[in-house]
Parts: C-alpha cells; sequence; structure tokens
C-alpha cells in the first residue's frame, strides 16, 4: 500500500501538477459555486472569482498560474467579447449609436478627467503614469455581461449603449497606451500614426468585408457538416484576436469584431448558437472568471498604509467615474434607474484589460509595485460590485410592469402552439429552422411535427416507421434547445388529418412546406395544401425554402388591402419582425398607405426596433409589377385570405398557381391568417 499512498502525496503535492487533477478541480469549482450561492442569492460570478483567490497562489496555492490556466483563461476572455458582438441586435444597435457613442465618451472622458489629478496631486504619480492609471479608470470588462444573458436583458436599448461604449472606451485606452509607450520611446513620429492608422483600416475592412464573405460561404457549402461549424467559428474567432494583435490593438476588440461579422449569420435561435452559448458560458467563461480570483492577493491590502490609502483612493475614483459617467447618459437620454444601473453594472467591472495595460505600465517602468497591488484590489472591488448591481438592475428589466400590461392585451404566449405537417419527401432542416426562429422564445411547449400515414392495411408498420424517421427532425430542433413532440397518425386524407391533429393540439400556426408542382398541376383545391387551407381555420405558413435564410439581407413583404383588419394581423406580424430581428435584416413594405400606418403604429407599440421600407401598391389587377422592386437578397413574404375573410379577392385564389408560373427558384413563404 505504500507506494500507492506516497503516489497519491506526490500527485496532490501543492501546487497541483497534474493537468487531470488541475481541471477536475475546476470543473468541480465551475459545478458547485452555483448550487451554493443560490441559496443566499449571491451572482454566479462572485463566487467563480472568489472561489479563485482560495484555491490561486496568494490563497491556499492549489493552483498556480500556468500556461494551461492562461491559455483557457484568454479563451474565456475572448469568448465574452465574441458572445457580445455576437448577440448583439445590430437593429438596436443601430438605432442606439450616436448613444453608444455619447457613452464611449462620456465613459472615457470622465474617468479620466477624475483620476488624473488623484493620481498626479493626491498620490504623487508623474505625468506619465498618471496618464496610465487614468485611462485604466476609463477600460472596463464586460465580466458581468452573462449576468445580463441569463436574465434576457441583453436586447435592452442599456445593454446596446454599453457594449457600443465599450468598444469606444477600450479603443481610446490602447491608443492612449500606444502614445504613452511610443512617446517614451521612439517618440510620436509620422511613421508611428502611419503605422497604426494603415493597420487598423486593414483589420477594419478584414473584418467588415472577407469574414462576412467567407462564413456565409462555409455555412452554405457545409450546411450538413454541423459540427464543423462550431470549430469555423472558433478558428474565425481566434485568427481575428490574432489579427487585432498584429494592427496593435488588444486581442478582446477582434473577438468583438468576430462577433459582429458573425451576427447576420448566426441567428439567436439557431443550433449553432444555442451550442455556442452553451460551451462558453459552461467553461470556458467560469475558467476566465476563476482565473481572475487567482491574480487577487487580498493582502496587498494590509501591505502598509500607502498601499492601502492608494488602493482606497482609486477605486473610490474608479466607481465614481464610471458611476457619473452612466448617470449623464441616462438623463441625457431619459433612460430609467435600472437602465442607468445596468449600464454601471456592466462598465464598472475591471479586469483582464485592465491589468493587460498595468502590467505592460509596470514592464515599461510607468507605474510601480504599489499601483499594480492597487490596481488588483480595484479588481477585486468592482468585479463583486458590478455583479451585484448588474444582477439587482437585471431583475428589475426582467419583471417591468409594462411586460404585463403587453401580456394582459395580447394574451399569454408560453402556450404558443406550431404545427409543421412533414410527408417522406419534404426537406425539413429549413422549414424546422423557420419554425424555431419565429417561435416565442418564452413558450414552454414543444413544437409538433405530424406526419399523416395512408389507412390502409400496413397503416400501423407505416406508423412506426414515420416515427422512426421523424426522430432526425428531433435532433435538428434539439440543438437549439427546442423540444419536438412527434405525431404520425393515420387518415385517408393527408389535409384532414393535419387539419385534426391542430385542432386537437389547439394549434396557433401551421408551418408547412410548399406543395410538389405536381400538385398544383392536378388543381389548387383538391391538393393536399388546399385541403389543410379549407379544412382549418389556423394560421398556416406555406413555405418554399431551398436555401438557408441567413441567406437574406432583406425581407420582401406584400400585404393585401385592409389586412390590418385581420384578426391575427398582429400575431404574424410578431413572426415576421423576429424574423427580421433574427437575421438584422430591413423589411421592404409593399401595400396601401393606411395598412402600413397600421403596421409602424404595432411595432411601436410591441417595441420591436425593425428597419422599414414601404412602398404605394394597391393595384392587384397589375399583380406581377411589384416584383421588380424586389433584389435577389429578399425573401419573399406574402400576406393572402382564405375566401370569405376580409380583404379577400378572387385574384388572390390563383396567387400560388402565379408564384409557382413565374417565379419558381424564389425563396418565399404564402402567409393565410
Amino acid at each position: 500500500m505504500e507506494p500507492i499512498i506516497a503516489k497519491l502525496a506526490e500527485q496532490f503535492q501543492l501546487p497541483l501538477q497534474s493537468p487531470v487533477l488541475i481541471f477536475s478541480l475546476i470543473l468541480f469549482i465551475i459545478l458547485a459555486s452555483p448550487i451554493l450561492l443560490e441559496k443566499v442569492r449571491t451572482p454566479d460570478i462572485i463566487g467563480l472569482i472568489l472561489a479563485g483567490i482560495l484555491i490561486g497562489p496568494h490563497g491556499f496555492n492549489i493552483l498556480e498560474k500556468s500556461l494551461f490556466v492562461d491559455v483557457f483563461s484568454t479563451i474565456g476572455l475572448l469568448y465574452i467579447m465574441f458572445l457580445a458582438g455576437l448577440e448583439l441586435n445590430l437593429i438596436e444597435f443601430k438605432a442606439n449609436a450616436n448613444r453608444s457613442i455619447v457613452f464611449g465618451v462620456a465613459t472615457f472622458t470622465i474617468p479620466f478627467a477624475v483620476g488624473f489629478p488623484v493620481c498626479h496631486y493626491l498620490l504623487g504619480m508623474d505625468v506619465w503614469g498618471s496618464l496610465l492609471v487614468s485611462s485604466i479608470f476609463a477600460t472596463h470588462t464586460l465580466v458581468t455581461y452573462p449576468i445580463a444573458s441569463k436574465y434576457g436583458v441583453t436586447k435592452d436599448p442599456a445593454v446596446a449603449i454599453t457594449v457600443g461604449g465599450t468598444i469606444l472606451t477600450d479603443t481610446g485606452v490602447l491608443v492612449v497606451l500606444a502614445v504613452i509607450l511610443g512617446a517614451r520611446g521612439d517618440g510620436l513620429t509620422s511613421e508611428f500614426w502611419m503605422r497604426l492608422v494603415v493597420s487598423l483600416i486593414v483589420f477594419v475592412a478584414f473584418m467588415a468585408l472577407v469574414v462576412p464573405w467567407l462564413a456565409k460561404r462555409f455555412f452554405e457549402k457545409q450546411a450538413h457538416q454541423k459540427h464543423s461549424h462550431y470549430i469555423f467559428v472558433l478558428a474565425i474567432v481566434f485568427l481575428s484576436a490574432f489579427l487585432s494583435e498584429v494592427a496593435s490593438l488588444e486581442p478582446i476588440i477582434g473577438a468583438f469584431a468576430a462577433g459582429l461579422a458573425l451576427n447576420r449569420q448566426i441567428p439567436n435561435s439557431s443550433a449553432l448558437m444555442n451550442r455556442i452559448e452553451y460551451i462558453g458560458n459552461s467553461l470556458f467563461i467560469p475558467f476566465f472568471l476563476i482565473s481572475v480570483g487567482m491574480i487577487v492577493d487580498i493582502r496587498v491590502v494590509f501591505d502598509g498604509f500607502t498601499v492601502l490609502l492608494m488602493a482606497l483612493a482609486l477605486t473610490i475614483t474608479a466607481f465614481a467615474g464610471k458611476y457619473l459617467a452612466a448617470d449623464l447618459t441616462a438623463r441625457i437620454f431619459r433612460l430609467k434607474g435600472p437602465q442607468r444601473d445596468l449600464i454601471f453594472g456592466l462598465s464598472s467591472a475591471h479586469a483582464a484589460a485592465t491589468l493587460a495595460v498595468v502590467i505592460v505600465g509596470y514592464r515599461a517602468g510607468i507605474v510601480d509595485d504599489h499601483v499594480i497591488n492597487a490596481i488588483i484590489v480595484i479588481i477585486l472591488a468592482s468585479c463583486v460590485i458590478a455583479s451585484v448591481v448588474t444582477e439587482k438592475a437585471a431583475r428589475k428589466l426582467e419583471s417591468k410592469p409594462e411586460d404585463v400590461q403587453e401580456l394582459a392585451r395580447n394574451g399569454n404566449q408560453n402556450d404558443e402552439q406550431i404545427l409543421i405537417p412533414l410527408s417522406e419527401t419534404t426537406e425539413f432542416e429549413n422549414l424546422v429552422r423557420l419554425a424555431v426562429l419565429i417561435r416565442d422564445k418564452k413558450a414552454s411547449t414543444p413544437l409538433t411535427v405530424v406526419t399523416v400515414v395512408p389507412n390502409t392495411d400496413e397503416a400501423e408498420e407505416n406508423v412506426a416507421r414515420a416515427k422512426q424517421a421523424l426522430e432526425e427532425v428531433r435532433a435538428e430542433a434539439s440543438g437549439a434547445d427546442v423540444e419536438v413532440n412527434v405525431v404520425a397518425t393515420i387518415d385517408h386524407n393527408p389535409g384532414t388529418g393535419i387539419g385534426r391533429t391542430a385542432r386537437e393540439i389547439g394549434a396557433d400556426l401551421i408551418v408547412m412546406n410548399w406543395p410538389q408542382k405536381n400538385g398544383f398541376l392536378a388543381g389548387f383545391i383538391g391538393n393536399k395544401f388546399g385541403s389543410v387551407l379549407y379544412q382549418t381555420r389556423k394560421m398556416l405558413w406555406v413555405c418554399n425554402l431551398d436555401t438557408p435564410l441567413s441567406k437574406y439581407t432583406g425581407i420582401f413583404v406584400i400585404l393585401p388591402p385592409q389586412a390590418e383588419a385581420s384578426e391575427h394581423f398582429e400575431l404574424y406580424w410578431r413572426k415576421i419582425a423576429r424574423l427580421a430581428v433574427e437575421h438584422s435584416a430591413t423589411v421592404h413594405l409593399n401595400c396601401g398607405s393606411a395598412t402600413a400606418q397600421a403596421v409602424k403604429d404595432f411595432l411601436k407599440k410591441s417595441k420591436l426596433a425593425v428597419p422599414l421600407e414601404h412602398s404605394d401598391f394597391s393595384d392587384w389587377d397589375d399583380f406581377l409589377i411589384v416584383f421588380r422592386k424586389m433584389s435577389d437578397t429578399e425573401l419573399l413574404i406574402m400576406v393572402s385570405a382564405r375566401e370569405g375573410e376580409e380583404g379577400h379577392t378572387p385574384y388572390m385564389d390563383q396567387l400560388p398557381l402565379k408564384l409557382e408560373k413565374h417565379f419558381p427558384a424564389v425563396n418565399k413563404i404564402l402567409v393565410y391568417p
């Protein structure tokens, strides 16, 4: 037994050296922290940072800073910035661009202006040291962004403002750092400025033009190689981070730029997005937070009165500057108190970017050991306080009163039922992806997929075979964390079976594939589509989707006269708006002025920021002329009406035939409210 005990003792010598033990310990901490802290209602982030303090070299010395820890920590930091860019609502971001600029300027200049006199006159630092530390007050890391994501408030304008401001202020800080180092080195020569400007232009051009084109090509060519999509995304993130370093920027700027570049290609409700968030929030980001704790040395606070005074003065100054910037932004744009607190919470955490800047300054001899220790205290205090403030603000925004009023007006969306009829020949992937995208995110009910088996002697055997075939659909939806209920039913007529199933589950929406060409030639009313259309009054989306929706940058919508009088007008517009937001697409609206105004009023009432372009269209006798305005990068959505309903005209009965004849290759959706 002695050799085994001796081997165990060797393995558990501190600090741990075995990669297996180190990784196991980290995983147990990531697992246990949320469970333990949930009882005391403390943010997970604080627990992970405190755990890092305890196991780090300044705690019980269980782990030491090593290449293994540094690699995972770097991945986690880049992941946070990448997710911030990927989850950013580009429509909201554009709408809040001016606000982001104002906040970015405020959160840079105010902490800088407050910090410089404190550092130079109160603490006696020289000019270069004061400039460096003041710029550190301006920078921040989105450590608390996962809290906003957890409570589902990342679409709030306050988050878009803060994320946009983060890029501006971090870029400004890095430029200041480059200027300080340049002034102390070879000087601020024309060659220095030329190299900086050219590298920035090349980097921005690559991220804005090459990466989106490359991603679009890859996802189209490798549509069925889903495991490779995530690897491709990671490769782009780290390539972008490396290129930003080459361009004299921090890697976090490159990671955020990668998120923006891939934003249109990866919808928030897609399976790929679910995988990205799942792996990041489960492993890489917690690892980064633990590593932040490992650099904190609590003992430095008690290392003499000088360090204590410096740490206290710098901490108060850092928080004061960030709060003043958040408060000024909230006052200028009339934001609510919780939104101001959310901006403050997201922008007041100092972590990796702060540490990176101060270490560069330390190595260059601009600041000394006392400043390093004081900055460590700021990192600890800011991460803890920012986590508490962000969680409190996110809770308030999550359950704001207007949401309750909206629920009272529009009913509970949590029980939304979507039915997807499939047959053996149906290309189901794009159909299921569409249903996942337009489905209400708060819906707790599963998607229902139905296939109708002919009522023959082999019906039972065919039902079992159909259910087995539909399992592939379940796997496709589960990738997006959406539950699927698989139904195989027996009926003489497929349309009758679909209509009966829709009534049984109380479906709100039926999303079905475009009928085969021979079905149209056989006659519109007698085929499967006609049966579904006239045997149920459910809202019906008939889809011809041969290519992924991510290909499109716009949605071409055609509405009939008096479409706003339809009972389901708001329901299908909520779906169209969700589709536009998911792909950051502009909606090109073709209808009468009264209908267009109704659409605008609904979007404004529902607080849906959708770019809208209106073209007046009412001449249905010359229907095909409207398509001259449609581009190849737009998805066609046409709203029709059943016979006997408001807005119906005899011409509408011929719409499917017209579309099939003149636009067979166009991706299109025909909506029947």
